[in-house]
């Protein structure tokens, strides 16, 4: 993929992340509660849940900006294939 293309759209992805960080209770108002979340994490478990979403999204957006994503995806493929 392009250095043109690729750093643009990391960044793009990277700030998704960080608003999800930064704006937890909008995204909690929009989806609401999520009992898996509720039951391991306790009370506020949604919150904490979608803010380790958030990060989770940002760390994606640096390995697409940094090209490391293609090697992830290369190997996990070749892994999944058993191609030599």
């Amino acid at each position: 993929m392009s250095p043109l293309f690729r750093i643009p759209l990391g960044l793009i992805i990277m700030v998704v992340g960080f608003l999800i960080v930064k704006k937890t209770e909008v995204f909690f108002s929009w989806f609401g509660e999520i009992p898996f979340a509720e039951k391991t994490f306790g009370t506020g478990g949604s919150r904490f849940f979608y803010k380790l979403i958030g990060v989770l999204v940002v760390f994606i957006g640096i390995a697409v900006a940094t090209n490391v994503i293609s090697d992830i995806l290369t190997s996990l493929a070749c892994t999944l294939t058993n191609c030599d």
